[in-house]
């Protein structure tokens, strides 16, 4: 027994994450098969309901049902082997059985087997449902209209797969049951080998699909972000004229940048989930290892033809969105900046104005203030001129008033003028303070 050596705390997702390399492992199937594989898109709320209702199968077959936080599962029921993956978006359900009809492959499905019951009241919404089966090969490599037959008279795509172990053939196309048809000749796949195939397989069917619930949004949006575009292209006509409105043009590209920012918000997942899942639909194909079949075209081929238009339709609408967004942005913001500048002519040309309004309130100051001078020195020259006369009458004295207010004008206005002007400094100091 080797001896445990002490380690530091463990990180609380060393397990976790040093397992996530084993979460997707292939099953091993034993051959031939017939395989039927269901994806279904599912809300936050009916991943619960998923739970519940592979809990309801599990205790039908008497199996042990899958932890609570399980992401996928796999069991023997009966005399089928099933498979359960959730995915974010959507969750994935397959069917394995080890027959096959040599004569008729697709005549009987694996989905046949499952419960009926159980099947109709299965959470979510059909994306993807294909049959598939791996038979063995015959000597001779089969032609194209030994194949042809199987998929109602369709043109086929297909290669030799996994370097030459094996013949992969489909039309992508739903037939009339309802499933579209994979059709693996074998060679000499191994179990673990053929399981990775039909994984892949699966995988490009489902992925391919996703990627393209992009494209009825990016067909949607496409003719609203013309009519943004030529908006815009008519609101930065009209900022580059002398007398336009700016107060009306901000608030119409603030109103268009509310409009393309909500279209954004609104389909930017969607978008970035169209290019994550092309990218696994491209390294899926670069997986299989495919080999041309002389006269037939891969699918690999049919698939870069075919789904590389939408896919780029997509990117194209989200890409000018985003541009459109930014353009917007330097409108408006070269557009504040000349109403910034305005209000700042406005400012000081105001400031201008007050500032001369103060000196001529300061001159009209200084005029009331020499104004009240005299009227406070000739109210107290007639008090002296008063307080003369008084002397005079009383007989106290002989003086004459008129000359002694006369004599006393100038000492008064000195002395009032000295008086007021330091009233002044000690107003204007309390202020300051």
């Amino acid at each position: 027994m080797p001896t445990l050596l002490p380690i530091p705390e463990n990180h609380p997702l060393r397990f976790v994450l040093h397992n996530e390399i084993h979460a997707r492992s292939p099953v091993s199937l034993k051959l031939p098969v017939t395989s039927t594989h269901l994806a279904l898109s599912i809300s936050q709320q009916e991943k619960s309901l998923e739970r519940e209702h592979l809990v309801l199968l599990c205790a039908r077959f008497a199996v042990s049902p899958p932890q609570s936080t399980a992401t996928q599962f796999t069991a023997t029921l009966d005399n089928f082997l099933f498979h359960w993956e959730q995915h974010g978006e959507f969750s994935t359900y397959s069917f394995y059985v080890n027959k096959v009809d040599a004569e008729n492959p697709f005549a009987i499905s694996a989905l046949s087997y499952a419960p009926i019951d159980w099947l109709d009241k299965l959470p979510g919404q059909s994306i993807v449902a294909a049959h598939a089966v791996i038979m063995p090969a015959c000597e001779q490599p089969p032609k194209t209209q030994d194949i042809v037959h199987y998929f109602a008279g369709n043109t086929i795509v297909g290669s030799q797969v996994t370097g030459g172990d094996a013949l992969a053939f489909t039309d992508f196309r739903i037939h009339n049951d309802g499933f579209s048809r994979f059709l693996i000749c074998n060679k000499q796949l191994q179990s673990q080998q053929a399981g990775r195939l039909l994984q892949r397989l699966f995988d490009i069917e489902v992925y391919r699909i996703m990627s393209l619930l992009a494209f009825p949004i990016a067909q949607e949006l496409s003719p609203k972000v013309r009519e943004a575009e030529q908006r815009l292209s008519e609101l930065t006509t009209a900022v580059a004229q002398a007398n336009s409105n700016d107060a009306k043009l901000l608030d119409e590209l603030t109103h268009l940048a509310a409009e393309v920012e909500s279209h954004i918000s609104n389909s930017q997942y969607r978008f970035g989930a169209a290019q994550a899942y092309y990218k696994i639909v491209e390294q899926r194909i670069n997986d299989i290892r495919e080999v041309k079949i002389q006269g037939i075209q891969t699918i690999g081929e049919f698939l870069t033809k075919r789904l590389q238009p939408a896919t780029n339709s997509s990117k194209s609408t989200a890409k000018r969105f985003g541009l459109l967004s930014e353009r917007i942005s330097n409108a408006s913001q070269l557009l504040r900046t000349r109403v910034d500048i305005s209000i700042e002519r406005q400012n000081q040309a105001l400031l201008t104005s007050m500032d001369l309004r103060v000196k001529m309130q300061l001159r009209f100051q200084e005029t009331v203030e020499g104004l009240s001078i005299v009227a406070i020195t000739t109210y107290v020259v007639n008090l002296i001129h008063a307080g003369a006369k008084a002397v005079l009458s009383s007989g106290l004295m002989e003086i004459k008033p008129d000359l002694i207010s006369g004599i006393s004008i100038p000492f008064v206005l000195i002395i009032v003028g000295i008086t007021v002007r330091r009233l002044h400094k000690v107003i204007k100091m309390i202020d300051q303070d």
